[in-house]
């Protein structure tokens, strides 16, 4: 599925609460009883909320991540816009890294018309998509390849990436807690980020809006280890603070353009 605003709205109502009922997301939406039910009713179905008498909460796990083409629908308008953003600032003629993730598989879609880029990147996904752009070129990483979402990882993998010193790496999350704390789920992919987070000049991280007070369990980094963060919505409480004491720049990409 493809949530529409309204059910973006519902799920990062959601997951800035942790749980919440039927009634509260009905007020604070703004809509009827029935439409919440309905539409909390189809995330379950896919998922991405879990009901509970009278209410709705997040899904419990925080050991494993949603499914792939799960996640390549959640929220699809936005990861494009935030690719859009990250394109713009992407200048022609210079090195980058992008990892395993949706999120970068947008980007890398939006980089199509690029000049003179050469992109390393541990995501076969985004490898095919830029293969397409004659003037750029794709070195892929070596290491084990992840079937369900086409993922390069392992210690070969990190060992490939440590050969590099690239203009920008480009990084997807998980989910980014309430401490600062970058997070995701699986350790192998973790050590790669981590590895690509070392051999980059600067690091922009690219985070959808149901990102933010997402737990998982194993730590990748801290705010303070990233230069720029792109999203899609104003970051909630307590993030914005966060952000400044860390000197992060964060850009929030909307419907009508971007704004710093």
């Amino acid at each position: 599925m493809n949530p529409n605003p309204r059910q973006i709205k519902l799920l990062e109502t959601v997951r800035a609460r942790s749980s919440v009922t039927v009634e509260q997301l009905a007020e604070m939406l703004d809509v009827t009883l029935q439409t919440v039910r309905r539409d909390v009713q189809r995330l379950a179905d896919e998922g991405l909320l879990a009901r509970f008498h009278g209410g709705v909460r997040v899904p419990s796990s925080t050991i494993e991540n949603l499914a792939y083409q799960q996640r390549e629908t959640l929220n699809a308008d936005g990861k494009a816009r935030i690719a859009r953003a990250v394109a713009a600032q992407v200048p022609n003629d210079c090195s980058l890294i992008l990892n395993i993730g949706t999120t970068t598989e947008a980007i890398a879609k939006a980089l199509l018309h690029h000049r003179g880029l050469r992109v390393i990147t541990n995501n076969l996904n985004v490898a095919t998509i830029l293969s397409d752009n004659p003037a750029c070129e794709v070195i892929v990483a070596g290491g084990s390849v992840r079937s369900r979402d086409r993922a390069i990882v392992g210690e070969t993998t990190v060992d490939f990436i440590r050969q590099f010193k690239v203009d920008i790496a480009v990084i997807g999350i998980s989910g980014i807690e309430a401490d600062g704390s970058l997070r995701d789920f699986d350790l192998r992919e973790v050590k790669v980020a981590q590895a690509i987070i070392a051999q980059a000049r600067e690091v922009w991280l690219a985070a959808d809006a149901s990102k933010f007070n997402r737990a998982a369990m194993v730590q990748l980094a801290d705010l303070s280890q990233i230069d720029c963060l792109f999203t899609d919505a104003p970051p909630p409480p307590p993030f914005p603070s966060l952000l400044e004491s860390a000197q992060v720049r964060c850009v929030i990409s909307g419907e009508a353009g971007e704004a710093v």
